[in-house]
């Protein structure tokens, strides 16, 4: 190797490897509009710790931009917070907060516009109107934030919202006090994963048209309803846990004119209903836990060819209920703690089938009022009655093969 390549070699990192921009209080850069000004594409800029007004400051090169100390982004309620238009962009460590609100336009704390390859990052945000707003975006990442909102209805958009998106990864996220905690409309084959969303004043978790989508070990806890899936094919929702989403007409899942979804693995603890099907088929119910809810899973007669199996039913006040005769709908091997049967084999399996629907949930169906009555004698008496003879509840609804143990997770 000749001496000119050998110092070239030397050379070339040295001039090649751009300092970062640094951004400070103070400073001759003192804005992160300034910095974004002066870099070029794959250059890294810096902010230190410091309150920063940003009035929508627009990131359009490829950076790296992150946060020292988490300084603080803030838009005083005139702008959004930080736009960004670019590839190839991380933004990480920031707290972004006071963002404009109005019925007119959705302001966010931080939106992406039709960009890829972007990551949101590690971020802190506070009273903003819509915190993350995603539209016409592909393979973006947006992990480990902390999202509050303001928690009043007229100034509260989304937590974490996506239109018209594909391939996205949500994971990690904290979500709470927003209208929808996460909301996705014609979003596609994203992946949802260990966030938590809670006490949001509609839904931890709202979206519609949106095929092809996982959502995994997710948390969804005391919003005004649970999960809406709306107009949705081939969904996955496995080992997420809906709890205590409690109220008139509140749900743990809602699924509305969905179709070939996968629920396995769920825990459903103490919501008003833990799941409600309505023009809904081939959903498979499987090895989930439904505990101590109000009504455990709601079909109503709208729904056709699907399959609620192995699945553990537990301290329910009703355990299914429906608004007609349901057909093609099928349960098998679920754990019914109100199973009274026996196994003469023991081969763990009842030999008696289960019907699960009692007489005075399709009372209470059809008469909500006469929920009054529940755990009176007579109820009590007439379900009994009920189920040795059976005359008013579906026939065609019933566990052949009825677990005498919960089954173990």
């Amino acid at each position: 190797m000749s001496v000119l390549k050998i110092c070239l070699i030397l050379i070339l990192p040295l001039s090649a490897a751009a300092r970062p921009i640094i951004v400070s209080p103070g400073t001759t850069v003192a804005t992160l509009k300034q910095a974004i000004g002066l870099a070029k594409n794959g250059d890294t800029i810096i902010v230190k710790k410091g309150t920063y007004v940003s009035l929508n400051t627009i990131i359009n090169k490829q950076l790296t931009v992150l946060g020292q100390d988490n300084p603080v982004l803030d838009a005083r309620f005139q702008e959004e917070v930080v736009t960004i238009t670019s590839n190839n962009v991380k933004f990480d460590g920031f707290i972004i907060q006071n963002s404009k609100t109005g019925s007119m336009r959705d302001f966010a704390g931080i939106r992406l516009s039709d960009v890829e390859f972007v990551t949101v990052s590690n971020n802190i945000l506070k009273n903003n109107f819509f915190g993350i707003y995603l539209s016409d975006c592909r393979h973006i990442q947006v992990l480990y934030n902390h999202i509050t909102g303001s928690n009043n209805i007229e100034n509260s958009g989304n937590g974490i919202h996506l239109w018209k998106c594909k391939e996205i990864l949500l994971k990690g996220n904290y979500v709470t006090k927003h209208r929808d905690g996460i909301y996705f409309e014609f979003a596609k084959k994203s992946l949802i994963e260990d966030n938590f969303s809670e006490k949001n004043i509609r839904y931890g978790m709202h979206f519609m048209f949106s095929d092809d989508d996982t959502y995994i070990h997710n948390t969804f806890k005391n919003n005004g309803s649970g999960v809406s899936v709306m107009y949705t094919r081939r969904i996955k929702m496995i080992n997420n846990t809906f709890i205590e989403n409690w109220g008139s007409s509140i749900y743990g899942v809602l699924l509305k004119e969905i179709s070939d979804a996968q629920i396995e693995g769920n825990k459903f603890i103490r919501n008003t209903t833990g799941v409600y099907m309505e023009n809904s088929e081939r959903i498979t119910i499987t090895n989930n836990d439904f505990l101590s809810n109000g009504w455990a899973i709601r079909v109503l007669a709208s729904c056709d060819n699907n399959q609620i199996t192995k699945n553990n039913f537990k301290g329910n006040s009703f355990d299914v209920t429906t608004n007609g005769t349901l057909k093609n709908n099928y349960f098998n091997q679920n754990y019914w703690d109100k199973y009274e049967g026996y196994d003469l084999n023991k081969d763990g399996t009842g030999d008696i089938p289960y019907h699960p629907i009692s007489l005075y949930a399709q009372i209470i169906e059809q008469n909500p009022p006469s929920v009054m009555l529940m755990r009176s004698f007579i109820v009590n008496l007439i379900d009994k009655v009920e189920r040795a003879i059976p005359s008013v509840t579906p026939e065609s609804i019933r566990d052949d093969k009825p677990k005498m143990k919960p089954w173990k997770r």
